[in-house]
């Protein structure tokens, strides 16, 4: 009896991407309600750009090279502007004070802040995570870590990875949809329970990543220019030529001409290439000079930290003087004002919206001093005018300056300071003239 085949049409289903929706438990119905606990929240569909984070498709440029986090920070301007800002920031003292004296405050937070976020992630780890995600990605999110579904006391900070959280709106409230790239059970959380960095361009869900979408050429074409030069060099820095003649070779040329080619294929391009019967080398690719390859380099570096923020200078590239001053101190003040306060002020505002939800008393802020400090003599004749030089009024004593100095208190120099001070006791005398 003859085989029958079975010529129905049967369904074919990813089954990564099975699992992967099923772990969003129904996001492809945009109108679906998934019971959450005791709440039913409202899902997305599966979106274009999920889609596209989830098969690993990458935006590519018009140089046909894919810009995405993993190319981009292959770049070395990338790197170096992305680590020098989230570096920055993740090294600046957070301090917290109360807002009618602004004086600093000891509070347990304070340790999560600057010290330890949570197990496994220190304090500098986890705000240079958020801020390059955001750099990279357009967001950056973390969770923050409560004692009790019941309690608002915060005990801990973990970051999030940008393609796990899905924000979507839901009766007039943003909520995050989080699928843990660790395989952990997929969970909704409420804002209030995420720290949530957006950038340039925020729709009140997301942001565009200013890697993939405002340096996507100037990025690609670094790529490929990085990409030819890796090629150029590797295939012995030649170029592409031909062999050209006005005559006939004859057979005996042929076979010396084929033979030298052999002989210089076989040294790695290198070595002379013997030529007769008129023959003369034509070029037919253009060199890295003619195609000012290093000058294309140098334009998107100039370019990048343009995008960036950056300083050409901090990240290496100083054949042209920064317009931010000579010395140090203008430098670290204009990268403070012009590049670091469009990250830090965002941040701080994130912070005290959901640390301190009720406006308390109390506001964190970025002592943005360490890196604004000026040069030992600078800071020394500040000082003494603080302390009171040539009469002026004293609004410092020792132990303030020492303070600032991260130096232990002198009780020796404050009762000379206050020694000196007592000429200021007295009331000012004004002298009048009478006409």
């Amino acid at each position: 009896m003859p085989e029958v085949l079975d010529l129905t049409a049967k369904p074919h289903a990813s089954r990564v991407l099975g699992s992967w929706i099923a772990g969003r438990e129904g996001a492809a119905d945009r109108a679906g309600l998934v019971a959450l606990g005791e709440n039913a929240v409202e899902t997305g569909s599966l979106t274009i750009g999920e889609l596209t984070s989830l098969l690993g498709a990458a935006h590519r440029s018009v140089a046909g090279v894919p810009v995405n986090r993993e190319t981009s920070s292959r770049v070395s301007v990338v790197y170096a502007g992305v680590s020098l800002v989230a570096g920055a920031i993740a090294s600046m003292p957070l301090g917290i004070y109360d807002r009618t004296t602004r004086d600093k405050v000891e509070h347990d937070y304070w340790y999560l802040l600057n010290e330890r976020a949570s197990d496994g992630w220190s304090a500098f780890t986890f705000w240079e995570y958020l801020i390059s995600s955001k750099l990279y990605h357009g967001d950056g999110f973390g969770r923050l870590l409560r004692s009790s579904v019941r309690s608002s006391k915060i005990i801990g900070m973990e970051p999030l990875h940008p393609l796990s959280v899905d924000p979507f709106r839901h009766n007039g409230r943003v909520l995050y949809r989080v699928n843990p790239i660790d395989g952990s059970p997929a969970y909704t959380a409420d804002s209030a329970d995420i720290i949530h960095l957006p950038s340039l361009g925020f729709d009140g869900l997301r942001s565009p990543s200013p890697i993939t979408h405002a340096g996507r050429e100037v990025i690609g074409a670094a790529i490929a220019a990085q990409d030819y030069s890796s090629r150029f060099f590797a295939g012995g820095a030649n170029i592409d030529y031909a062999l050209k003649t006005a005559s006939r070779l004859t057979n005996t040329q042929l076979t010396e001409l084929k033979a030298s080619l052999l002989a210089r294929a076989s040294n790695g391009g290198r070595g002379p290439l013997i030529l007769s019967g008129g023959l003369e080398p034509a070029q037919l690719s253009i060199n890295s000079k003619d195609a000012e390859i290093l000058a294309t380099r140098m334009f998107s570096v100039e370019e990048i930290s343009r995008l960036l923020g950056v300083p050409p200078h901090m990240i290496g590239h100083t054949s042209k003087q920064t317009s931010f001053g000579a010395g140090m101190e203008q430098q670290g003040m204009g990268f403070v004002r012009y590049t670091l306060q469009r990250h830090l002020t965002p941040c701080a505002q994130e912070l005290n919206a959901k640390f301190w939800p009720v406006r308390e008393r109390l506001f964190v802020e970025h002592l943005v001093e360490s890196l604004e400090r000026a040069d030992l003599k600078t800071r020394y004749e500040a000082y003494r005018i603080a302390m009171g030089r040539a009469g002026e009024q004293p609004w410092m004593d020792a132990d303030e300056v020492r303070r600032r100095e991260n130096m232990p208190a002198n009780p020796g120099l404050k009762t000379n300071s206050g020694a000196a001070g007592k000429e200021h006791d007295e009331p000012i005398k004004v002298a009048r003239t009478t006409e």
